[in-house]
């Protein structure tokens, strides 16, 4: 049975000389009862899909289904090609891979919920941006996407992934989480720094309300998908560079979860607070209703 706890996961780990995506793939083995390719095949389909939908609205001018948000991924990797950014053509070419999946998912496009359809542009901007950059295999990028799914474990063992019952933190705040685990990974970082990384990018998304204009997955999620990505990245580095947490990952994702008990009804997905009772969110929910 996979581990119920980042504790126990460290320690299985290091007694067992194992990184977070071994594990986990041995866990999916068993569990499942397919075989090694088997597993590792159905992993490389997510991924496959996962590159698809962070390029797609790179290169087509999508919209949504309402009309709400589409044609920001073009003009963000236009930009990224621009020489003129800020923080530099590697991040702002992940915030476009990450707001590609949130257009594709938006317009009825194929995407990967992982978590959740209204954070899955996280986990494939980190990832993908990160391999870019660290020159990683297909191979290598499908057992990032190990990695992630076994801090995910964690987390909804302990705490929860829907922004209904959680908040955006619980959606968004996962995704970022988990990749941000992955990334370090990748970078060579140890399991714990590995949970580092997700705690610190918890903590820093803590109390985040789910508040959907008109109850679409759409404003401010797409957005939120590309703070996250960023938090993700950022905190990877912070991590690499000896930076530690100084409240353990499960001591935070336990946090997270009361946190996301305590918010009331109105911010937890339903559309009744936050910017979707804005003067211009009613406005928005109004015209695309009508």
């Amino acid at each position: 049975m996979f581990v119920s706890s980042g504790k126990e996961l460290i320690e299985v780990c290091e007694k067992e000389n194992l990184t977070i995506w071994e594990y986990t793939l041995r866990e999916e083995v068993e569990k499942s009862g397919l075989d090694r390719e088997k597993v590792i095949e159905k992993m490389r389909q997510n991924l496959n899909v996962m590159i698809s939908s962070s390029t797609y609205a790179q290169e087509n001018s999508v919209k949504s289904v309402s009309g709400l948000i589409g044609g920001d991924a073009v003009k963000l990797k236009e930009f990224a090609e621009s020489g003129k950014t800020l923080t530099g053509q590697f991040m702002v070419k992940a915030m476009a891979r990450a707001i590609s999946s949130s257009e594709v998912n938006a317009a009825m496009g194929k995407i990967v919920a992982c978590p959740t359809a209204g954070s899955c542009g996280i986990l494939p901007a980190a990832i993908l941006s990160a391999g870019e950059k660290l020159d990683k295999s297909e191979d290598e990028l499908v057992k990032a996407l190990f990695t992630a799914a076994g801090v995910g474990v964690i987390i909804a063992r302990n705490a929860t992934m829907a922004g209904a019952e959680g908040g955006c933190q619980a959606e968004c705040g996962s995704a970022a989480a988990m990749a941000s685990a992955a990334v370090v990974e990748m970078m060579g970082g140890t399991v714990e720094q590995s949970l580092d990384a997700a705690a610190i990018v918890i903590k820093n998304i803590l109390g985040l309300v789910c508040d959907p204009v008109a109850g679409l997955v759409e404003v401010p999620c797409a957005k939120r998908n590309i703070a996250g990505t960023v938090s993700a990245l950022t905190t990877a580095d912070m991590v690499m560079c000896g930076v530690k947490s100084k409240i353990p990952f499960d001591e935070v994702v336990w946090a997270m979860y009361k946190v996301g008990r305590q918010l009331p009804p109105e911010l937890r997905e339903t559309a009744l607070g936050g910017i979707a009772i804005t003067p211009t969110g009613l406005r928005l929910k109004k015209e695309i209703f009508k």
